[in-house]
């Protein structure tokens, strides 16, 4: 059995560039068709389902501030503005966004939870941290806990601070109040005011070395303040020997002098 002689070399060439013709005008004929397609009316976005946390929004709000922004249909949508106009919503932290065939889109999200009110050391305008120790704006207004603390520190701390406030808070709850205010300098020094109106002066040092320092202070402050029956009103813990303290109505003078009180040492 003879097999069939080879085809000519031209031959061969031609059918090659029919094929990749071919092909060409099949790929330009489906996108063509893809394009029609996806400028019909059927695939413009026609409605959001929105999921997840809504308790600081309605659906219907969320929808009337996202839609703006939104642009495209089902198949030009941009999935990654889309989710920043989501996110841009207030009390909005995070947002997932899905397509839905055939013109639908579900949204997925997460608020922000306050946690304290945020003031940095250089601006008069308050924000809010939320649980993650993130700076967030949103109408204070809105905030329904009226025990939330404030945290006064520069741009970037705010996580750091208000781990530090969790870890301080139980230890000066010991004294019968809570942190009213929680500050750190510019220096890395820190400070807390109290709800009954003290102020106590931390210092500087690892989270640790604070700790032990308040906790130091407040296992030993109650014994003053019961043998003098008063409140009080400041303290400075960044003696390395012990503490400086200034009670309510208690100084080195006499009553009748009108001098400032000073500070008591203790050790």
């Amino acid at each position: 059995m003879t097999q069939a002689a080879p085809l000519p070399a031209d031959i061969r060439w031609m059918n090659a560039a029919a094929t990749v013709l071919f092909v060409g005008v099949g790929l330009v004929l489906a996108a063509g068709v893809l394009s029609w397609l996806a400028s019909q009316p059927l695939f413009a976005i026609r409605s959001i389902r929105v999921e997840g946390d809504v308790a600081r929004n309605s659906v219907s709000t969320i929808r009337a501030n996202a839609m703006p922004q939104l642009h495209g249909n089902f198949f030009s949508l941009d999935l990654a503005a889309s989710r920043q106009a989501f996110e841009s919503v207030p009390w909005v932290r995070h947002a997932v966004v899905r397509r839905l065939w055939p013109n639908r889109l579900a949204v997925r999200l997460e608020e922000h939870r306050a946690a304290a009110y945020w003031q940095p050391g250089d601006e008069a305008t308050e924000k809010l941290v939320n649980t993650e120790g993130e700076v967030f704006e949103a109408n204070l207004g809105d905030v329904e806990d009226d025990g939330l603390p404030t945290l006064s520190g520069p741009e970037g701390t705010s996580a750091p601070m208000l781990a530090l406030y969790r870890r301080l808070s139980p230890v000066l709850a010991t004294l019968d109040a809570r942190i009213d205010t929680l500050k750190l300098s510019g220096r890395g020094s820190w400070q807390a005011e109290l709800d009954n109106g003290a102020a106590i002066e931390i210092g500087r040092g690892s989270e640790e070395e604070l700790l032990r320092r308040t906790g130091r202070f407040v296992r030993t402050v109650t014994q003053l303040t019961t043998r003098y029956q008063r409140p009080l009103e400041y303290a400075d813990l960044r003696h390395a020997d012990g503490y400086a303290l200034r009670l309510k109505g208690v100084g080195t003078a006499a009553p009748t002098a009108k001098a400032p009180a000073k500070p008591r040492h203790h050790n």
